[in-house]
């Protein structure tokens, strides 16, 4: 694996890359970037994972992430600003741990990602005043529903997120697609495209549901249910 470690404290990033090594193996590679610029640089090239704190040299750590393609790498926060957490998920990031940090806690986080193991990904979403953590792998759809999207899961009743579906497209994985201009799908919970009369296309999904398909997007559905 190829990882990036954006800290500008020198001795915390070479602990990370020390301890890091030594969790992933010895054929890790490394770059480390004390500020933004430096990182983007390093992103550049093929990155599997981004070790990021949120303050580079007075600089914004998350301008890393922001607006980059939903599984280009994996992304573990390590930051002292345990308070945004529920943003660093939000971003599609993968794991946030807070300093001071043991080297336990950073092998947690690296080893979701090594595994693979992407029930650990989550959506917060604010309940009744308080923060849900909901899992990614049982969102099932996602509808617009106003300044606000629907959010339907595989287990429970639909939540309402307080993100547009724009800027929810951009945090969810790249499993799931926006397939018309008011709903995004989970293609792994897709059966079949259906056409009906009129030209009307539809996904029906693996419990019957159907969702309407926007003509500009068909083409393009049909390659990636193929």
């Amino acid at each position: 694996m190829r990882v990036v470690v954006a800290e500008d404290e020198a001795i915390i990033a070479r602990r990370i890359a020390r301890l890091t090594r030594e969790i992933l193996g010895p054929e890790t590679t490394f770059a480390l970037a004390a500020g933004v610029s430096e990182a983007r640089e390093a992103l550049k090239e093929q990155t599997d994972i981004l070790i990021l704190d949120l303050n580079l040299e007075g600089d914004e750590g998350f301008d890393l992430i922001r607006n980059r393609p939903s599984g280009e790498f994996e992304t573990i926060v390590v930051s002292a600003h345990s308070d945004r957490a529920l943003e660093a998920f939000e971003y599609g990031v993968r794991d946030f741990v807070a300093k001071p940090f043991t080297r336990e806690r950073l092998e947690r986080a690296l080893t979701r990602i090594a595994t693979r193991d992407s029930s650990r990904r989550f959506l917060g979403i604010r309940k009744r005043g308080e923060i849900e953590f909901v899992p990614v792998d049982d969102v099932v759809y996602v509808r617009g529903a106003g300044t606000l999207s629907e959010v339907v899961l595989g287990s429970g009743p639909p939540v309402l997120h307080d993100k547009l579906l724009d800027q929810l497209q951009e945090i969810l994985p790249a499993h799931f697609d926006r397939i018309h201009k008011s709903y995004i799908v989970d293609l792994r919970r897709v059966r079949r495209l259906i056409v009906r009369e009129g030209s009307r296309y539809f996904v029906e999904l693996e419990d019957g549901t159907m969702l309407p398909v926007g003509r500009t997007k068909v083409r393009a559905l049909r390659r990636k249910l193929a």
